[in-house]
């Protein structure tokens, strides 16, 4: 789907009112508080996480969880907080899990039913479920999007504090993913199949600050990203079908946009540094690099370089300049983050979901259903381990990593990872 310029008009028009508030609340320094880590970016400064382990080595705990789900696994404290889903139709329920990270054990379980039907939609498109959405928290709170049945905050004891409807059109073929973000005492929601439309919310009450429709998100399944600029404003970044969107966090009017390879359907989260944002995605596959900064339409004077070649669903990493990631179909890439070019590739087979973490210097890939590779983060991709469980159900859900520990969720279990 590509974005027209008038509907790129429209879409400035409509985010005038767009206050965006993406920036992580302060955690502790071993939480991995939402979607991709502290940063968004994937890294973890974490030591002694161990590069092999099996159903008998260095697995500390394993726990059953209620339902299926593709949404990450995140870490406030002492605490793994985890989304599931259970049943569909009319017995469609989520499920919020907390969990002692130290003993495995369940400190508090809700369960809330849906309230509004989802579309269950082509299988090919909708195998990911109905909990697709990593939570987010602030050290308080836990914030998650169960679709059409909304927006929800709890506390860390489990108490419900709000809910809040985002919609339920169900304008997205492929069902709802992108995670909500905090930013300051808003949380952003982008609500792209339950109404085509960003949300700010009061964090602390879920009443509505500003909502902004834009009919582009309807393939968009990307988590916004918050930058800082050169001249050191915030600035909100998000990939689109064909293009990445920046935005003035305190109007919410438009900055800039510029043109990318992501065709069809946005999935990959931007990552950034130095200056440049960097985006991967689209049904074919495709990459683009955009310096960051300047008004309206930006591509041909920043745009740095832009070619086919990238991840359907994972993002990618960003270490030393060189941006790593697997694609669907199993290959790991590395890539000159300077020029785009590929400086080398590894064929590890089966398909990828989950987005690659970086530790120590090594690539963690958790492949749906052929266990966990290890690579040195080098051109050369060398495999230092390949992990599995006797688990045969879906690892889609990206790893989290706290205080030495790594925890993995699938479909049936959530996991953790740790030295003897």
């Amino acid at each position: 789907m590509n974005c027209s310029l008038a509907g790129r008009r429209s879409a400035e028009i409509l985010l005038v009112a767009f206050s965006v508030f993406l920036f992580a609340s302060p955690a502790a320094a071993a939480d991995w508080p939402r979607f991709r880590g502290p940063q968004s970016s994937g890294i973890s400064s974490d030591t002694g996480i161990p590069v092999e382990w099996s159903d008998t080595k260095h697995l500390r705990w394993k726990l059953d969880l209620p339902g299926a789900g593709f949404s990450s696994p995140i870490v406030v404290g002492d605490k793994v907080l985890v989304t599931c889903y259970s049943g569909s139709g009319g017995d469609l329920k989520r499920h919020l899990v907390c969990v002692d990270r130290r003993q495995g054990k369940v400190l508090w379980s809700k369960v809330v039913p849906a309230i509004v039907p989802e579309r269950g939609g082509p299988a090919f498109g909708t195998s990911h479920g109905y909990a697709s959405h990593t939570p987010v928290s602030d050290g308080q709170r836990v914030y998650v999007l169960f679709g059409n049945t909304g927006v929800l905050a709890f506390d860390l004891d489990g108490k419900q504090l709000w809910q809040k409807s985002v919609g339920h059109e169900n304008a997205a073929m492929f069902g709802s993913a992108a995670s909500p973000i905090l930013y300051k005492d808003r949380l952003i929601v982008t609500a792209a199949a339950e109404s085509t439309t960003f949300y700010a919310l009061d964090k602390k009450t879920g009443e509505e600050v500003w909502k902004i429709k834009a009919e582009s998100l309807s393939r968009c399944y990307s988590t916004p990203l918050i930058v800082t600029n050169g001249d050191g404003e915030d600035e909100l970044l998000i990939s689109v079908a064909y293009e990445i969107w920046s935005m003035n966090p305190d109007t919410g009017k438009l900055k800039w946009y510029a043109e990318t390879k992501v065709d069809m359907n946005a999935c990959p989260s931007l990552i950034a540094r130095e200056g440049v944002a960097y985006a991967i995605g689209g049904r074919s596959g495709g990459r683009t690099a955009v310096r960051i900064g300047g008004k309206d339409d930006v591509t041909k004077a920043n745009v740095l370089w832009s070619m086919s070649g990238g991840s359907y669903v994972s993002s990618p990493i960003l270490h030393k300049g060189r941006l790593y990631w697997v694609n669907d179909r199993g290959i790991a890439f590395c890539i000159d983050a300077a020029s785009g070019k590929e400086l080398g590739s590894k064929r590890l087979g089966g398909q990828f979901y989950a987005s690659v973490v970086l530790i120590e210097e090594k690539l963690y890939a958790l492949s749906r259903f052929g266990g966990t590779y290890v690579l040195e983060a080098t051109p050369e991709l060398t495999q230092v381990a390949h992990n599995e469980l006797s688990d045969q159900s879906d690892f889609s859900g990206s790893p989290a990593v706290a205080d030495g520990q790594l925890i993995l969720r699938s479909d049936k279990r959530l996991y953790c990872i740790e030295a003897e």
